[in-house]
């Protein structure tokens, strides 16, 4: 049934794409998460959290409070293919001095793994002088020392 202009009442008016009422909000709740029963009001109106205290006897994991990006896994990594190329060719030095820099900022931070990164020194300092050892020969080799 439509009328003579064309308009029917109870045709849907509205685009298909336009935005629609939300029926229930959702996404992270700001009240921190606690259940109803677990607020109280202060003289405010305003939702108090109750936490009771209770001491810790050291033996809980420490919580870690950063997120960093770990730095002693690429300076391996780097140290790895450093002396993979200085096993060949000198001009390998390069990633072999950014794999020891690499090495030693991630021995300075406080969440890396130490076994790691000492790991990445030895190999980082052997492949530099690996490196350097062959451009030193490379140097000889074409004059350029005495």
């Amino acid at each position: 049934m439509s009328t003579e202009d064309g308009k029917d009442p109870k045709r849907y008016t509205r685009l298909p794409t336009a935005p629609v009422p939300v029926g229930m909000e959702s996404g992270p709740q700001l009240d921190g998460g606690l259940e109803p029963e677990d607020l109280e009001l202060d003289r405010d109106g305003a939702a108090v959290a109750h936490e009771e205290w209770h001491p810790t006897d050291g033996t809980e994991a420490p919580v870690r409070a950063s997120a960093e990006p770990r730095l002693a896994p690429w300076a391996l990594l780097s140290a790895i293919v450093a002396l993979f190329a200085s096993l060949f060719v000198g001009w390998g030095i390069p990633v072999a001095i950014v794999s020891v820099i690499a090495a030693i900022m991630s021995l300075r931070r406080s969440g890396e793994s130490r076994a790691v990164a000492v790991w990445a020194l030895a190999l980082g300092i052997v492949a530099t002088l690996y490196s350097a050892g062959w451009l030193v020969w490379a140097g000889y080799r074409f004059g350029w020392f005495g």
